[in-house]
């Protein structure tokens, strides 16, 4: 038998046991050895991201003037700062539970990284990469963001087999709700909304709207800014759903810096078409 009002002590992390989709019949052992070696899949799924990421840019690249020296660079560059960024940005919102135990800091294979903390460190390096290179800045990060967002689709699965980055507690009407096990013995869990999921597809979804947006922009800067938009939105929405959120007093953080993202977004969107209509006119006249 089940207990559901457990889900609100799961924590960050669920007892590592098997995780079932009960609305399917499909149970999963998201922990399988190879060759009876234990793996650490969290990593493999996050390196498998971003060699899909690296692989789908060198391609975007070709075709809009970002050359595979440049993309190399900035991901040699952006790679390391993004997962320091990611570790800083959690670990800040996250201080009383390493104030004690400052080791634990460097133990990211543990988990505890923030997506947002990535996304700044990596354009913050790209930025200054391109300021240094004498590039233009907007076209790299047009091409790069299209990247980031396949990786953040295929990254969120490293979140199921670490059992974290669940939501609520979803009621047996929703379908595809997820089974969390809390004790060794398997006779309590919780069922809650699959928000790893939901955000995976979610950035399918916004990867399908930049790679069509791509080859039809009007200006250097309008995917990427359009990533931050249509991202915003669904973190904003997403992130109300998750039970280990990061908190600033009584406000999820990620909620906070989704809609500044998104308000920034509709700013530069606006501020671009305006440059774009107003160059329109005065070649028109």
């Amino acid at each position: 038998m089940g207990d559901i009002s457990t889900s609100s002590n799961l924590g960050q992390r669920a007892f590592d046991g098997p995780v079932e989709f009960p609305g399917f019949n499909i149970m999963l052992n998201p922990d399988i050895n190879f060759f009876g070696t234990p793996v650490h899949w969290y990593g493999v799924i996050i390196a498998l991201g971003l060699i899909l990421a690296v692989l789908i840019c060198l391609r975007i690249g070709k075709k809009h003037g970002v050359s595979d020296d440049t993309i190399f660079d900035m991901v040699i560059f952006g790679l390391p700062a993004a997962v320091i960024c990611a570790r800083i940005y959690y670990v800040v919102f996250k201080w009383d539970s390493y104030k004690n135990r400052l080791a634990d800091i460097f133990k990211i294979w543990e988990g505890g990284i923030a997506i947002y903390g990535a996304v700044i460190g990596a354009v913050a390096a790209v930025l200054i990469y391109c300021k240094v290179k004498k590039l233009n800045p907007l076209k790299c990060i047009d091409v790069g963001c299209i990247g980031l967002a396949v990786g953040q689709a295929v990254g969120r699965w490293g979140n199921f087999v670490n059992r974290e980055a669940f939501g609520a507690p979803a009621s047996s009407l929703v379908p595809w709700r997820m089974r969390l096990y809390t004790d060794a013995t398997l006779t309590t869990w919780a069922e809650v909304h699959p928000t790893f999921l939901y955000e995976s597809l979610w950035n399918v979804g916004v990867f399908i709207v930049l790679l069509k947006l791509i080859g039809k922009k009007k200006f250097d800067g309008q995917v990427f800014w359009t990533y931050l938009l249509s991202y915003g939105i669904g973190r904003f929405w997403i992130e109300g759903l998750r039970l280990d959120s990061l908190y600033l007093g009584p406000v999820r953080i990620s909620q906070i810096v989704a809609l500044i993202t998104v308000a920034l977004a509709v700013v530069m969107l606006i501020i671009g078409f305006k440059k774009v209509n107003n160059q329109q006119y005065i070649n028109e006249n």
